[in-house]
């Protein structure tokens, strides 16, 4: 098994400058380089300071100049809010920035709040139909003097200048949750990224099986690789971890008021939510952090990622946004690399 860093800026308050943010990232990244991880991926979003990433392929053009060893891939890019001659050409020119580490992440978005402000009236329904017609869009972009008159979008014979490094193309991943996301991404000769958000192990293996269904449907292509995707913290000791789990509880209130799109924003950041209400959201409580999140010691982490191993996935990342400090990031990130990599050593 593979892991990777799944990694943004990110803030819950304005305690911070965006440039601290940006070289507290930069060092997460270097040492996710420097450790023998396989991969960064960092994505996009718009006018949030819950995760902020307006532009991946700005950054991994960044982190290329910074790391040596890493893929460096968009986790993701969000389809409607990219035309496929724009989205084919700066990927390729990123992938020869990078010499050719690239790996593209690609997703329909989540969030409503970017919808409604940078195309008003869309929804999930009709993101998921333009990433339809987008990938394999970029695809005849990158081949060459591909002409395409679709729903969404229509161009005339074009070719992407300039090509990318890697041939064909860079690695194709979708981030597909429904059976009809992984039938599409498998049909298409894409690799799968999955999370299974606040959920558990249930849910894990859910996702699987319909991306084992998908690949089933689909016998003639080569079977793609399935990346897990969960939130990841190794704690020193157990009153760490049980700071750790509750951090996440934080955490994921917060995704939620993002998600619901209902409470005020003021300068990128969202109104706080008080201590009780977070305490009384059973749904998101600690102990529920704990259970169905990857959060513990070393030793129960490596068992938690043993199971995954087993169930058939290929990477696992290790997602780090949790609104933790720095330090408490870097900390646990360390012990993963120090104490649980090496149990997965080829």
């Amino acid at each position: 098994m593979k892991f990777s860093l799944f990694v943004h800026m990110e803030r819950l308050d304005a305690s911070q400058n965006h440039k601290e943010l940006y070289e507290e990232f930069v060092a997460l990244c270097e040492i996710a380089d420097k450790s023998g991880m396989h991969a960064i991926w960092t994505g996009e979003h718009h006018g949030m300071d819950f995760t902020i990433a307006p532009n991946p392929f700005v950054t991994i053009a960044d982190l290329a100049r910074r790391t040596k060893n890493v893929r460096l891939g968009t986790g993701t890019v969000i389809a409607p809010f990219w035309h496929p001659i724009k989205l084919a050409g700066e990927a390729a020119m990123t992938d020869l920035i990078c010499d050719g580490r690239l790996d593209i992440g690609i997703a329909r978005g989540a969030y409503s709040f970017e919808y409604e402000r940078l195309l008003p009236g869309l929804d999930a329904w009709g993101a998921g139909q333009r990433m339809r017609e987008l990938i394999p869009a970029i695809k005849g972009v990158w081949e060459g003097d591909y002409a395409h008159n679709g729903e969404f979008y229509q161009f005339p014979a074009t070719t992407s200048a300039p090509k990318p490094m890697q041939e064909p193309h860079p690695p194709i991943w979708v981030a597909a949750r429904d059976p009809n996301s992984h039938e599409f991404a498998v049909a298409n000769g894409c690799n799968v990224q999955v999370t299974p958000l606040w959920q558990g192990d249930d849910e894990v293996e859910t996702l699987m099986s319909r991306f084992n269904d998908a690949c089933a449907k689909n016998p003639s292509i080569t079977r793609p690789k399935i990346m897990l995707l969960r939130h990841t913290y190794v704690g020193s000791d157990e009153a760490d971890v049980a700071r750790g789990a509750h951090e996440l509880s934080v955490y994921y209130n917060y995704f939620f008021a993002w998600f619901k799109n209902e409470k005020p924003i003021h300068q990128g950041l969202i109104e706080r939510i008080p201590d009780d209400v977070i305490a009384a959201n059973a749904m998101l409580s600690g102990d529920t952090m704990r259970k169905n999140n990857v959060v513990g010691n070393a030793e129960e982490v490596i068992a938690r990622i043993k199971t995954y191993e087993a169930m058939g996935y290929d990477e696992y990342s290790f997602w780090i946004d949790t609104g933790m400090s720095f330090e408490r990031k870097k900390a646990s990130l360390e012990r993963f690399i120090a104490d649980v990599m090496p149990a997965f050593a080829e």
